[in-house]
């Protein structure tokens, strides 16, 4: 009886191992799955988009350059502006095989969550898939296909391009004005609701979330001062009280 008993135990016991041993081939199997897919379970909050994180030189920079800019009369209508004056969107103006639009999907990724990124032709960084935070409004927006979910994580002109023909870009070179809508510096990826918001509106007419204004005015000043672009006396207004929020 006692030998019985035994081998009843030593044979539970073994079941009991080989459970745990399929569970935990079956959860491996599935991270590594959801890893290579992109797919995965809602996490822990995450950070936001650190574009628009500033230090205090970066602040203490925006101040300077917005002190600096030109005040002009406000400019009124948007005549004779199209998308088309700024040449080709998302050109390789870098030259590294990419178009800008991936260099900016591959740079404001949440790193520390799946994502696919592939080579296609001279690009090796095509972005498949991944999350991204919008620096606006803090949403986290989640792609599984980047090309045919591209309406939902949109690239934005920190300074529009219309509000940038406004302000003196009519009268610049095609060259100079495919340079601006190419430059790093001015392009974000964001939430595709927010950015239909935002529209062609300039730092007077619209705002982030008031935790966004900081990074967002020393954004938009430094690239207003990079192209000698003035403002008036509302934007600049608007400016300066974003700026306040920096502390």
């Amino acid at each position: 009886m006692q030998r019985t008993d035994g081998a009843r135990r030593r044979t539970a016991v073994l079941a009991w191992l080989a459970v745990g041993v399929l569970v935990t081939a079956a959860v491996v199997v599935a991270l590594n799955w959801r890893t290579v897919t992109g797919w995965f379970a809602p996490g822990p909050p995450v950070p936001g988009n650190t574009m628009f994180t500033s230090s205090a030189k970066d602040i203490a920079t925006a101040r300077t350059q917005l002190a600096a800019l030109v005040v002009v009369p406000r400019p009124g209508s948007v005549g004779g502006y199209s998308r088309a004056r700024f040449g080709d969107a998302w050109t390789d103006t870098d030259r590294n095989g990419c178009n800008q639009r991936d260099d900016v999907l591959l740079r404001d990724l949440l790193k520390d969550r799946p994502y696919r990124v592939a080579r296609q032709g001279r690009c090796d960084h095509d972005v498949r898939s991944g999350s991204w935070a919008d620096p606006y409004t803090g949403t986290v927006v989640t792609l599984t296909d980047a090309k045919k979910q591209s309406e939902q994580v949109q690239i934005d002109h920190i300074v529009a391009l219309s509000v940038a023909w406004r302000y003196g870009a009519d009268a610049w070179t095609p060259a100079r004005r495919l340079t601006f809508a190419n430059d790093l510096r001015n392009l974000v990826a964001v939430d595709g609701a927010t950015n239909k918001g935002k529209g062609n509106a300039d730092a007077s007419q619209w705002r982030p979330d008031r935790g966004a204004e900081c990074g967002y005015a020393v954004r938009y000043v430094m690239v207003k001062a990079a192209y000698a672009l003035p403002t008036d006396r509302q934007e600049k207004q608007a400016l300066a009280a974003m700026l306040d929020t920096c502390g």
